[in-house]
């Protein structure tokens, strides 16, 4: 298997990488732009025009990385950030909206993917039969509501529920089961909330105070929109409810801990631990044959079963009706769609106005038929050189990280042993799956738009349950092909790298390695640390839930995660929010092992070499430029305080000053001293991968 960099002959010419206390100038005409390959000249990767280099490096290197960006670009009205991965997926949105449109403007064989897309996308266009039907198309699930006689039905309504999701306190899913990877197994978890998080709920600061009185403020107009009366006593009844529910719910720092999480059970256990709701009729109606369950929050479903009779049965009609026409507010008449975005667009987000609706009917088809979409999508627009590229580096880093195993000065030679056993068995996809999902189950009408929805979600509930008693698939993905992302799955033990983030600034097929190593690099050695960030260490190999930790090494690690935690937590983005360093903790342990490692990777590739100098900037300079540019993002403030609440990735800014003031080899690249901003002392520096 190759080891090295496809650019290593590309050091040949490398003109030295010693550090400076300044990068060499951008604009000096003697020093080269480009350097020669094998491959033909390839250029830096550094996006010159979005420096500022009247910022020091050492004081401020995101601004001085993306200054320029910052200052000239401005949040489109439809957004609420606006950054490298928004640039990204704005382009890929073109891309399949380019397909979509395609496919809608033909005549096709009923039952084709061109049929089923292209339906799918003109029934959503078709405003003018939406505003037509009204709220018809809810007049079966109302009905429903309407008929329960008693808290005896609620179980059975719930159960029937998880197809729709609407109004569900109980969330029901199946998934690898976390103590036996090789099989699904049946989940519920904690649900039903109309704001985006508990602490919504029970902070009592004013600003959260205020938006309790705009969610309240948000039903009453929903109910006028629907020319539903009643309004504003509904909006006491729901958020006076769902307070109730976020009273007992667990906060997102808790829902980390995958060990306080997974609690499996028999149903008769289950019944005892949270006695007073028929758990049987719920399964029964939710149409799973199971015997046992993992309960992800005990305490929340023992106080859920034994509030939920108390609360008046009318109240709970009220509260469902309510998420039902919410749930479905983007595809009613646009008095329903327009008052939801509203809150949740202009309130909760900062929003200046509604994405066009050819936009949002793309989101509608991904959301619905997103693999078939990815299967086009990977035929016209991915490289398979990309892959190719990938999977060197890929190789690259695992051979660092195993390196970097073997040098850790904190652990000892026994868990060191059982980290490099679960690094082995690592497995990456790159690109798209082996094996296309299928999409045979769902019916797509022309002119049904609400229908379609429906049989979508009854689709997709019928594939999850249908894995019970089923061999896990090992080709699934967690992402289509077009989406701008990555992840780490812990049951399968492996990194996922879709075809959309293959792309500048993350990924540079013009670039000479040491940009794209300080960026893609980053993010696989990113994916790659979360297998041994504060939750992904629980897991082995194997994909179960094992302690393969010495108390020792336990001790060591969570020393240095809390060093973590208070670095981040003293970091204040807006007003009087700091960031959560517990909340974050996984995602900056697996940023800061991750560019460290890729850094090594980096070094490794070069073979004793010394990399190229481009642009006026050493190729070590170029590696955090990588990782810098990739980062470069603005919010709007709604949006950031948004970020801050339910995280769990920090900021950008916090991204690149967080990770690289941590880093020896950052401070050896730019010369940073004391007196700079950007200086930690050595006893405060984490390092942990």
């Amino acid at each position: 298997m190759k080891r090295t960099s496809l650019l290593a002959l590309s050091v040949a010419m490398a003109l030295g990488t010693a550090a400076c206390s300044e990068p060499a100038s951008t604009d000096n005409d003697e020093q080269s732009s480009t350097v020669s390959s094998e491959y033909g000249e390839l250029t830096s990767g550094v996006e010159l025009e979005n420096m500022d280099t009247s910022v020091r490096p050492q004081d401020n290197f995101f601004r001085y990385i993306n200054g320029q960006w910052l200052e000239r670009t401005e949040i489109p009205a439809d957004r609420a950030r606006w950054g490298s991965f928004d640039e990204l997926r704005e382009r890929a949105e073109q891309q399949v909206l380019t397909i979509v449109k395609e496919f809608a403007e033909q005549d096709a064989e009923e039952g084709s993917d061109a049929q089923k897309i292209g339906d799918l996308y003109r029934s959503f266009l078709n405003e003018e039969q939406i505003e037509e039907r009204g709220l018809s198309p809810l007049d079966d699930a109302l009905a429903r509501i309407n008929e329960l006689e008693n808290h005896d039905q609620l179980a059975s309504f719930w159960g029937q529920q998880q197809r729709s999701r609407a109004g569900i306190p109980v969330a029901l899913f199946v998934g690898q089961d976390q103590m036996q990877s090789d099989q699904y197994i049946t989940g519920i978890s904690q649900a039903g909330l109309g704001l985006p998080d508990r602490d919504y709920y029970v902070n009592d600061s004013e600003s959260n105070q205020q938006l309790l009185q705009q969610y309240k403020e948000f039903i009453a107009a929903l109910y006028e929109a629907a020319e539903w009366e009643g309004g504003e006593q509904a909006a006491e009844t729901i958020v006076a409810l769902e307070s109730k529910l976020a009273q007992s719910q667990w906060s997102r720092v808790q829902n980390r801990d995958r060990q306080a999480t997974y609690n499996k059970l028999t149903l008769d256990e289950l019944a005892e631990q949270a006695p007073g709701f028929d758990w049987s009729a719920f399964f029964v109606a939710a149409e799973v044959e199971i015997n046992e369950v993992v309960m992800r929050q005990p305490t929340y479903f023992a106080d859920f079963a034994a509030m939920y009779d108390d609360v008046d049965l009318a109240d709970w009609q009220t509260y469902l009706r309510f998420h039902t026409l919410r749930q479905s507010a983007e595809i009613l008449p646009a008095a329903i769609a327009d008052t939801s975005f509203d809150f949740y667009g202009r309130v909760l987000q900062g929003l200046e106005e509604q994405r066009d609706r050819e936009k949002r009917g793309v989101s509608m088809v991904e959301n619905a038929l997103g693999f078939m979409v990815g299967e086009e999508y990977v035929a016209r627009h991915y490289q398979e050189a990309s892959a190719e590229r990938m999977q060197d580096m890929i190789d690259n880093l695992m051979v660092a990280f195993e390196g970097a195993i073997n040098d850790l000065e904190w652990m000892t030679d026994e868990t060191k042993q059982e980290a490099q056993a679960k690094l082995s068995t690592f497995t990456a996809k790159i690109g798209y799956p082996s094996k296309w999902r299928d999409y045979d189950c769902l019916n797509i009408v022309a002119d049904d738009l609400y229908g379609n929805m429906q049989r979508s979600s009854q689709c997709e509930y019928q594939r999850m349950i249908d894995r019970l008693g089923e061999e896990v698939d090992p080709d699934d993905w967690g992402m289509t092909p077009q989406t701008v992302n990555a992840y780490y799955r812990s049951t399968m033990n492996e990194i996922v790298f879709p075809a959309a983030i293959l792309q500048p600034p993350f990924f540079n097929v013009e670039a000479d390695d040491a940009v794209n190593y300080g960026a893609i690099g980053g993010v696989i050695g990113h994916e790659i640390t979360h297998g041994f960030d504060d939750q992904g260490r629980r897991s082995d190999g194997e994909g179960n839930l094992r302690d393969w930790w010495s108390a020792e090494d336990e001790s060591q690690f969570t020393e240095r995660a809390q060093q973590m935690i208070d670095q981040y937590s003293a970091f204040n983005p807006i007003d009087d929010l700091q960031l959560q360093g517990a909340l974050g903790l996984g995602e900056n342990i697996a940023d800061l092992g991750g560019l460290t490692v890729s850094y090594r990777a980096y070094q490794n590739s070069l073979n004793g070499e010394a990399g190229p100098e481009i642009d006026g900037m050493t190729a070590e300079q170029r590696f955090f430029a990588g990782w810098g540019q990739i980062w470069r993002i603005k919010f709007r403030d709604e949006a950031l305080r948004r970020q801050v609440v339910q995280g769990p990735h920090s900021p950008g800014k916090y991204r690149v000053l967080g990770v690289l003031s941590n880093m020896p080899e950052f401070y050896e690249a730019y010369d940073v001293s004391e007196d700079d901003d950007m200086y930690r002392g050595e006893e405060v520096r984490v390092k942990i991968w």
